[in-house]
């Protein structure tokens, strides 16, 4: 926008501190620990616009950008960190670097002429296999991370502290819980054609049906889990 003149340089500062206010605020509301979690992003959202002068991966930071706020969100919401959080983190950085790998590819010769560097031109003529083992390696992180969180919290403990229960939770319900968003997955990875701009742009924006039917999901499970003991 600001390039192409729809957007003056003080309407941009504006926006930009603007939105820094709202951020603030909702900083001051957050508990300690995701206080200092949310400011270690800072790094990444400083450094990300340089990113594409001097790696091939910008998809990478990009992803460990993007997705830091489940990092803050759960300390947030449990006061803690785990490693289940970690390795699904990990996980939608894969997701990230998929998705964005498909939405480079609008602008791989655009970036070619300029300099700027992205997955969708390291990948090459492998492009489609490389976002396919993205996605692969997200699908399997998220699995696996879900699996050890439900390891972890079959066990129930009554007010004073005592273990009063222990149970097997059913493997289906984690599994159902990937099914349809490893579905889309698999869905984007066939049809995705690196030498269609149109195409591109169309499965990019599917990767919002991943999102939302794994939300869903996690909510669901997450309901079953405290009712199923």
């Amino acid at each position: 926008p600001l390039p192409a003149g729809t957007v003056t340089t003080k309407q941009a500062w504006r926006w930009t501190f603007a939105q820094i206010g709202i951020g603030f605020l909702v900083w001051l509301c957050l508990p300690l620990l995701a206080k200092i979690i949310a400011l270690l992003a800072l790094p990444l959202v400083a450094a990300y616009p340089f990113m594409k002068r001097i790696t091939w991966f910008p998809q990478v930071w990009l992803g460990m950008t993007f997705n830091w706020a489940v990092l803050v969100a759960y300390a947030a919401k449990t006061g803690t960190v785990s490693v289940p959080l970690f390795i699904l983190y990990l996980g939608l950085i894969f997701w990230t670097v998929g998705y964005d790998t498909i939405y480079a590819c609008q602008d791989i010769e655009d970036d070619a002429m300029v300099g700027i560097k992205s997955t969708a031109r390291k990948f090459g003529g492998r492009m489609k296999l490389g976002v396919s083992l993205t996605y692969a390696v997200f699908i399997f992180l998220g699995l696996f991370a879900t699996h050890l969180a439900i390891l972890n919290r079959i066990g129930f403990t009554n007010s004073k502290g005592i273990l009063i229960h222990v149970g097997a939770y059913p493997n289906w319900v984690f599994l159902l819980l990937w099914a349809i968003p490893t579905l889309i997955a698999a869905n984007i990875c066939l049809k995705f054609n690196p030498t269609s701009r149109e195409t591109a742009l169309k499965l990019f924006k599917r990767n919002w049906l991943v999102a939302m039917t794994l939300i869903f999901g996690f909510l669901i499970a997450t309901r079953y889990a405290w009712t199923a003991f």
